[in-house]
C-alpha cells in the first residue's frame, strides 16, 4: 500500500527532548551531554543508519540546542551545492548525509574539518553507511570514523506503535486500534512525520470539536 507523505505547516523545530530514542538511547544521551556542555569535546561524533532512524532529526536538534544557547553551527548537506568558507564563529560543524556529498562538498567538508580541529571545535556528522564503507575521499572518511561512532536503528512496528500511543496519551488524544492501524499503514512511518501528524490531528480535532477517527483524518486531509 502506498504511504502518504506528510506536508503540513505545524511542524515544530526538532529537539533532543522530542527525540524518541528507543534502541538509540546511547547516541541520544551522548548528544544531550555533548550539546549541553559549554566545554563540549572536540572529538567528532558520527551517526549512521537507514532512512527514518533519526539522523537528521538529531543534527537539527543539536543545531536548535546551540541556537538556544546563542551559538551558531556550520551546516552542510547535499543540497548545498556551493558550501561557504569556514566561519570561525561556528561552535560546531554539522555534516548531514555525507554519503551523498559531491567532490566539491567533500573538499569543503574536509577543509572545514581541518579548521575545526585546529580551533578545537566539535563535529557531528551523519550518513547511511559506517565510516569504513563510505565512498568518500580517504582523508575525510578517516576523520569521520576516528571519534565516537553510533549506529542508529529504525524503530520496529511495535516500538512505533507504543511511542505513538504514549505521545497521544500525553496530549490527551485517544487513538483507537483502528485509527492506529490506519495511520501506520497510510502515512510515512518515520517518527518525525508521525509526531507532526499527531500534532496536526490534535489541533484539527480541537478546532472541529470531534474525536480522532478515520473520518476525521480523511476530513483533515481534504481540508489541506
Amino acid at each position: 500500500m502506498k504511504q502518504l507523505a506528510l506536508d503540513i505547516g505545524l511542524a515544530r523545530a526538532p529537539s533532543l527532548a522530542s527525540f524518541l530514542a528507543g534502541p538509540n538511547e546511547a547516541a541520544w544521551k551522548h548528544l544531550q551531554l555533548w550539546a549541553g556542555s559549554p566545554t563540549r569535546s572536540p572529538v567528532p561524533t558520527y551517526l549512521w543508519g537507514a532512512v527514518g532512524s533519526g539522523k537528521t532529526h538529531l543534527l537539527r536538534a543539536v543545531q536548535e540546542s546551540l541556537r538556544e544557547q546563542g551559538a551558531t553551527a556550520g551546516w552542510l548537506d547535499p543540497s548545498l551545492v556551493e558550501p561557504p568558507e569556514f566561519d570561525e564563529r561556528w561552535a560546531v560543524l554539522l555534516l548531514d548525509d555525507v554519503h551523498l556529498y559531491s567532490a566539491v562538498q567533500q573538499h569543503a567538508a574536509f577543509a572545514w574539518f581541518v579548521q575545526a580541529q585546529t580551533l578545537q571545535r566539535g563535529v557531528l556528522a551523519a550518513g547511511a553507511l559506517p565510516p569504513a564503507d563510505l565512498k568518500l575521499r580517504e582523508d575525510l572518511r578517516t576523520r569521520l570514523g576516528w571519534g565516537h561512532v553510533f549506529q542508529l536503528h529504525v524503530l520496529s512496528e511495535p516500538e512505533r506503535r507504543a511511542v505513538l500511543r504514549q505521545a497521544a496519551d500525553a496530549r490527551g488524544v485517544f487513538l483507537s486500534d483502528e485509527v492506529m492501524d490506519f495511520i501506520l499503514t497510510r502515512f510515512s512511518r518515520d517518527l518525525d512525520s508521525l509526531m507532526q501528524l499527531l500534532n496536526h490531528l490534535d489541533a484539527y480535532a480541537l478546532q472541529t470539536q470531534r474525536a480522532v477517527t478515520i473520518p476525521l483524518i480523511r476530513s483533515m486531509l481534504e481540508s489541506e
